[in-house]
């Protein structure tokens, strides 16, 4: 069976980027995702932002924007898939082609805008799937065309509440212009200061489902100070770190590098890995860290944990490994943990 899924993918690569990705959601919808059959590892086991995750491996948003096949990732041996990015309205997104593969790099560059069904589509997913278990977050976005952008978080929250396990608000996507500048100091204080009264009035006398914060790789010392100060202070309680970057190696080799929109992949491991190790020593601690950016392995998947992420994820490495991937970096993580003396994840996280 892993041998088909090595050729599935393997023929996906020959069809343009975009089409492969919405052939493999339809493929996925209809049953003929894998199967992860292994049995349960308590090693793997940890928690992060007050969720209880069965192992450490994420999903990151972007690969099922509509909510369309949280189940199938679940079942593909993930700890937890997001959801989204989801907008309070529908939107086409840029105009195509906007997802290029660099396959000799390993990476991918993107500039698809947003592009999603909207939040009553994706509302309407969640409810269908209610109680089947497993850990869902929906990652939220605000329109490109949005008189009130902050509104727009708050509106995903209003009407997504009680649905995922939980929320991400999404910042750091390059592809939306301004977005970005939603993480300056200012503008930062607005958002969370509205996202915590929306979560105040949602959640009553009730516990709240976590929120995190996403965050972009292209920031200073200075910044993530301030950001792990503002998250801390307004009650998010994670930090994903981190989403595509706008820089661009000069060792890349594809003839789409100079494509504008967010790089991913393998030449973002490195940085962002920095990245998370600086946000971790700022942190202290305080608030859990999901590190993101570049993982294709266990061993890569390992070093984000030993620099301080309680959990990853992944989504580029699956268009030149196959789903199967997720599972491989499970057991090498389980491996990696034997073979340093540690009983379980939350015991590695930070170690370097």
């Amino acid at each position: 069976m892993a041998l088909l899924y090595k050729i599935g993918t393997a023929a996906m690569r020959k069809l343009p980027a975009e089409t492969a990705h919405n052939a493999t959601i339809k493929a996925l919808q209809s049953g003929l995702g894998p199967i992860a059959r292994d049995v349960i590892a308590p090693d793997l086991a940890v928690t992060v932002g007050g969720l209880s995750l069965p192992n450490p491996v994420g999903l990151a948003a972007g690969f099922d924007k509509n909510a369309q096949v949280p189940d199938a990732m679940l079942a593909a041996g993930f700890g937890f898939v997001e959801c989204g990015t989801v907008t309070p309205r529908p939107q086409t997104g840029n105009p195509k082609p906007r997802l290029f593969r660099l396959t000799e790099d390993k990476a991918v560059i993107n500039r698809m805008g947003f592009n999603n069904g909207g939040l009553d589509a994706f509302r309407m997913r969640l409810v269908r799937r209610k109680n089947k278990g497993g850990i869902v977050g929906a990652n939220l976005g605000a329109n490109k065309d949005s008189d009130d952008r902050i509104g727009d978080y708050v509106a995903g929250l209003s009407a997504l509440w009680g649905l995922p396990d939980y929320f991400t608000i999404n910042i750091s996507s390059p592809n939306t212009p301004g977005l970005r500048g939603l993480q300056e100091a200012g503008a930062m204080d607005d958002l969370l200061g509205r996202i915590s009264e929306a979560r105040a009035e949602l959640t009553g006398d009730a516990p709240s489902v976590p929120i995190f914060l996403k965050v972009a790789p292209d920031l200073d010392s200075v910044q993530i100070e301030r950001i792990v100060e503002q998250a801390r202070n307004y009650g998010m309680n994670a930090i994903i770190v981190s989403n595509t970057t706008i820089a661009r190696p000069d060792d890349l080799q594809s003839p789409h590098k100079g494509e504008g929109g967010g790089l991913s992949g393998a030449p973002l491991f490195e940085p962002s890995t920095e990245i998370l190790r600086e946000f971790s020593d700022a942190a202290n601690g305080s608030i859990d860290l999901i590190g993101v950016g570049g993982i294709s392995s266990g061993a890569q998947a390992y070093a984000k944990i030993r620099a301080g992420a309680k959990a990853v994820q992944l989504y580029s490495a699956l268009v030149y490994h196959g789903p199967g991937l997720v599972m491989d970096i499970r057991r090498d993580l389980s491996s990696r943990l034997k073979a340093d003396g540690f009983s379980n994840i939350a015991e590695a996280v930070g170690q370097d």
